[in-house]
């Protein structure tokens, strides 16, 4: 019963849901028109130039943030070639024996590596395309659709973003006198809500997608929807071999000097033994993208192969090089016309001291749309929930406003982190390594999640609410 409503809802998405691309083109027509409604100028010229002004300016905010996207895309990817970790997922390979057990394993390990970094969605997407290249029956959108939603839970773990700016000395919130100090991660990260949470993404996720996993994989598996032979090229290490001239050679001996590549790398590793020793376990994307890129080149050995799985991992990232920068500007237009503040704003005037917490996760979800990053939708409603809910604790202790904020901030996280079920902003990500060689899109994969994302909303609305922090 409970999948041939999901095969409803897929259909559907299947036949209304466009592109990515699509999507954000449409978001920043529909956020342009509301912001003109707020920004405030006295004329409409006046309104439209600080509209495509905060929108052109938006442009090149998220440059940074999408370049990290792609090294740690193309990084991960690199990994995934070298001879180890294939024979490690051929062995894994042997171990699992069903689809079924497949989409179990990629929920849960991906909930588990979501807890150290968002970006190691990458690894699950790895892992989830090898299985589906070597074990029968597994129907390959629902599989993309379960690695998507296996890292729903990062703002859980030690990479999320609103929990750490919290913690962070002289944070934004504190220069602007928002906040009087640091909120420590024992109010947020360590709170037993928090841990409720992974939970229900570790434990309860995988029974919930068990229960929508579609009868039928009739041309729906990898091979069925390959449009070039990509996997079948030979190891990193044969092509490496193609390139020697047929006589000895300075060029060739150098470009697979194994001495040279490891020497490099032993001094990055130094320098993550030394990162690690001196900040403790403290992960931000930066330290990733450094870590996975002198794994791969200690797992290539040579700079031939290296270079060679590069090339291969940076195939297919144009829609990440493309579309961010468009996400960025609805983010611009957002900030500038003081749109994102005025809806949070309004939501937070109806908030009590029972509903401010699910004012909060409603606040996360809905604005995530038009601004699907953590860190910078917080910069945009951030100060009017804190300020909502000082408000509503003024005769309240420090420490229990210190709580009131943490709960309604991370609900802003768990909203924010839900909404990407149904904003295909972050599938980005997964395509470049999920999609290369097969044609697939947004419309073929967010149709399985919206039975979770009900599920979940209402689940999470009541935990925000009565799960005691």
């Amino acid at each position: 019963m409970l999948t041939k409503v999901g095969q409803k809802f897929t259909d559907g998405f299947t036949k209304y849901m466009p592109s990515a691309y699509v999507f954000a083109l449409i978001l920043t027509l529909i956020t342009g028109v509301f912001a003109l409604f707020t920004v405030k100028a006295d004329s409409f010229f006046e309104k439209g130039i600080l509209i495509l002004d905060g929108w052109y300016t938006g442009f090149w905010d998220l440059l940074s943030f999408g370049m990290q996207i792609v090294l740690i895309i193309i990084t991960a990817y690199c990994i995934a070639q070298s001879s180890p970790i294939k024979r490690g997922i051929d062995d894994m390979a042997k171990l699992i024996k069903t689809p079924t057990q497949v989409y179990l394993i990629i929920i849960a390990l991906g909930a588990l590596l979501s807890l150290i970094s968002f970006g190691m969605v990458v690894i699950t997407a790895i892992l989830g395309r090898e299985l589906a290249l070597r074990i029968k029956g597994i129907h390959y959108p629902f599989l993309v659709a379960c690695v998507y939603f296996s890292f729903n839970g990062w703002v859980c773990g030690l990479s999320s973003s609103i929990a750490l700016l919290l913690n962070t000395e002289n944070n934004f919130l504190i220069e602007k006198n928002i906040l009087n100090g640091t909120i420590s991660t024992s109010y947020s990260l360590g709170s037993f809500l928090n841990l409720s949470m992974i939970f229900l993404f570790v434990v309860v996720s995988p029974i919930l997608i068990w229960a929508l996993i579609p009868k039928s994989f009739a041309g729906k598996e990898l091979k069925d929807l390959r449009t070039d032979s990509e996997d079948e090229e030979g190891s990193v290490k044969e092509e490496a071999l193609s390139y020697k001239l047929p006589f000895k050679a300075i060029s060739d001996a150098l470009n697979n000097a194994a001495w040279l590549q490891i020497s490099v790398a032993i001094l990055g590793l130094s320098y993550i033994i030394s990162y690690f020793y001196n900040k403790g376990f403290e992960l931000n994307l930066n330290i990733m993208i450094f870590i996975f890129l002198i794994t791969g080149m200690l797992l290539h050995v040579t700079p031939m192969r290296y270079s060679i799985a590069m090339k291969r991992a940076s195939s297919n990232i144009s829609g990440v090089l493309f579309q961010y920068p468009f996400y960025a500007g609805i983010m611009g237009i957002m900030i500038a016309s003081g749109l994102g503040e005025k809806i949070s704003n309004l939501l937070a005037s109806i908030a009590t001291p029972e509903s401010y917490a699910f004012i909060s996760y409603l606040t996360g979800g809905v604005i995530n749309f038009a601004i699907p990053s953590a860190g910078g939708e917080f910069a945009v409603i951030g100060p009017s929930i804190i300020n909502m809910v000082q408000e509503l604790g003024a005769n309240l202790s420090p420490n229990e406003i210190k709580a009131m904020i943490a709960r309604a901030s991370m609900s802003v996280a768990y909203g924010e982190s839900l909404s990407n079920l149904l904003q295909p902003f972050f599938l980005l990500i997964v395509f470049p390594v999920m999609g290369k060689g097969i044609k697939i899109q947004a419309r073929d994969v967010v149709g399985y999640l919206f039975i979770p994302f009900i599920v979940l909303f209402v689940i999470q609305a009541l935990m925000v609410t009565y799960v005691p922090l």
